[in-house]
């Protein structure tokens, strides 16, 4: 009688660890919820009732209702879009029993109820959107499932903390498809990139060209003008010289003809020989004159 008796308060002594809890039932009903710690049932009155738990992808009835957060992962499933493409998605869903009573009484499986309804509301969200705006809206469709399956499992007693979609398959004709289109949007970019930079390029050669020529216009101006001073001042040098003998025209006759005599060297070298024009004679005789006259005047 000692060892059943020892035997019989043993197998009503459980250790109940943390992040654990057990639901005991008294003749069938509801009684209390065990917490972490040592816990006594009373012999054949109390008993844990078993909740149906995943453990190694196995479906497991425990008396040990696990309260961290768990990961489900349902497979990949084909899902119609709005503009009927079938695509494969597969995912993972968080989520964390938040009241025991609740997931033991409420729902028979809970694991397979979850992931049923997650599968529904996939189908569901999909279904109302189109391909393109799929992949564009990844997290915007997390977080409404996130949201649906919350509400639904509040009265299970579990709170979804996230839902996660891991893959999205289009069928293969598709996806060659969208290859295409995604290397033709890239060779697009590049070709309007290309233009664009050769366009600021000749932008920029146009403004040096035409800063250039604007100097170079500005130089040229600004010689002449220093050309044209100085031999206004020689010619009023070479008319003071004179005493008012002589006139304006024999003194730009004269300074050309100097101005003459200065290139002859130069055009000496393009050849044996120089043919030189009529007036030329007369240029140079007013040269010779004016310079005698100067001389005897010193």
């Amino acid at each position: 009688m000692a060892v059943f008796a020892i035997i019989l308060i043993l197998g009503n002594v459980f250790i109940v660890r943390n992040s654990e809890c057990m639901v005991i039932e008294r003749l069938g009903t509801y009684h209390r919820t065990m917490q972490s710690g040592i816990q006594i049932t009373v012999p054949f009155i109390e008993k844990p009732r078993p909740i149906i738990m995943l453990r190694n992808l196995k479906f497991v009835e425990t008396p040990r209702i696990d309260l961290r957060e768990a990961v489900l992962d349902f497979p990949g499933q084909s899902v119609i879009t709005k503009d009927n493409v079938t695509v494969t998605v597969n995912g993972v869903l968080y989520f964390r029993i938040m009241d025991p009573v609740r997931a033991v009484y409420e729902v028979e499986n809970i694991i397979q109820a979850v992931e049923v309804l997650a599968k529904t509301s996939l189908r569901a969200e999909i279904g109302r959107m189109e391909l393109d705006s799929i992949f564009e809206s990844r997290e915007q469709i997390n977080e409404r499932l996130r949201v649906v399956l919350d509400d639904a499992g509040n009265g299970w007693g579990i709170k979804v903390v996230r839902v996660e979609l891991l893959d999205i398959a289009p069928p293969v004709d598709v996806e060659e498809a969208m290859r295409k289109q995604m290397t033709a949007e890239r060779q697009r970019r590049a070709t309007v990139t290309e233009a664009e930079g050769e366009k600021q390029a000749a932008i920029a050669r146009a403004q040096g060209e035409r800063e250039a020529a604007i100097l170079s216009a500005q130089g040229e101006k600004e010689s002449a003008i220093l050309r044209a001073q100085g031999q206004r001042k020689a010619i009023e040098e070479v008319l003071a010289s004179g005493d008012g003998q002589l006139s304006s025209d024999t003194v730009i006759g004269y300074l050309l003809g100097r101005e003459y005599l200065q290139t002859l060297p130069n055009i000496a070298k393009q050849g044996d020989r120089i043919f030189l024009p009529i007036e030329t004679t007369n240029v140079l005789g007013s040269v010779g004159a004016i310079q005698e006259m100067l001389s005897s005047k010193k």
